[in-house]
């Protein structure tokens, strides 16, 4: 498998859309219509901010670093460890799921977390995505709490950056 993994640019756009556009109607997964929208990657392409995994020049998964306050304003995180940075938007293209590709680019967006000098790793989780969990399980992440946010319950998975 190949293990390029890029920065987005422009030039990525219709393919981002046409593998988010992919997840929604997913089980566990809140993303609609309108979410992650063209203003979304607008705003992680301003940032240097959204990763792309290609193969053959086709974009076969995506990893953001997110800035999102609502869930920076939760109790559950260590302060100790901000600050902390939040990965999103993770997404592997349908017929690639179950082939560790969530697995690179969650290592990958780690390394760029530490990379911009964070401290640690934090994001929710649907409580009910088993897989995900059993996924998370084998980085190491801790649950610090719960919360219910975007109309779905989530566990609250944090991870210091070594």
């Amino acid at each position: 498998m190949s293990n390029n993994i890029v920065l987005a640019t422009d030039s990525d756009r219709e393919q981002l859309m046409t593998l988010y556009k992919e997840q929604v109607g997913r089980e566990f997964c809140a993303w609609d219509e309108d979410y992650p929208s063209t203003e979304t990657i607008d705003f992680d392409l301003s940032r240097d901010a959204l990763f792309v995994m290609k193969e053959n020049d086709a974009i076969i998964a995506a990893i953001s670093i997110e800035i999102d306050e609502d869930v920076d304003r939760l109790e559950c995180w260590d302060r100790n460890l901000f600050p902390g940075g939040e990965l999103a938007r993770l997404a592997v293209t349908p017929s690639r799921q179950g082939t560790g590709i969530a697995r690179l680019m969650m290592q990958y967006g780690m390394k760029a977390l530490k990379e911009r000098g964070y401290k640690s790793i934090h994001f929710l989780v649907n409580k009910y995505n088993i897989p995900a969990i059993r996924s998370y399980a084998k980085f190491g992440f801790s649950v610090v709490g719960e919360c219910h946010m975007y109309d779905q319950d989530f566990l609250c998975y944090e991870k210091k950056l070594s």
